[in-house]
């Protein structure tokens, strides 16, 4: 249909916009292809979704913190924290939170269970959705990265 007058093209076009899915790419008939079906994700880590404020960013630090001196390396008897194990900690505004840590060696006997440990110990603070724990060896771990509350736990000062 090469001879189509200007009306008649008008017309076919308006018919086509018409019909669900057809563009003017595809005007020979073939359906265009069907926009991706969003998926319905529930959350139920019962946080906000919401970015968090100022406020709210101040209480989920001093509770991830207090959470991460709850875990401890069964060779050394002093917490993952003071020991400086961790770090980075980033907390995203859709409340996820990056915990970016190494061990004191890389052989560590428990390198598999410790970032679950940690995982479980942030996601018990509220407003934090989830956890994603990073393992990195690079910087290396020193005892330099120590506090000086676990210099003085380990009598090294």
């Amino acid at each position: 249909m090469e001879n189509m007058t200007d009306r008649q093209r008008e017309a076919e076009a308006l018919a086509n916009s018409q019909i669900p899915g057809m563009t003017s790419e595809n005007e020979k008939g073939s359906a265009a292809e069907a926009p991706a079906k969003k998926r319905d994700v529930m959350d139920v880590s019962g946080a906000p979704t919401t970015k968090p404020t100022d406020a709210e960013i101040a209480t989920i630090t001093h509770d991830v913190i207090e959470q991460l001196k709850s875990v401890y390396d069964p060779e050394i008897p002093t917490d993952i924290y003071e020991l400086g194990l961790i770090y980075k900690v980033e907390l995203e505004d859709d409340r996820l939170l990056n915990v970016t840590m190494t061990l004191t060696a890389p052989g560590c006997p428990v390198a598999g269970e410790m970032p679950i440990w940690v995982r479980d110990a942030c996601l018990a603070v509220e407003g934090v959705r989830d956890v994603d724990v990073h393992m990195t060896f690079d910087p290396p771990w020193t005892p330099d990265r120590m506090s000086d509350e676990a210099r003085l736990e380990l009598n090294m000062l």
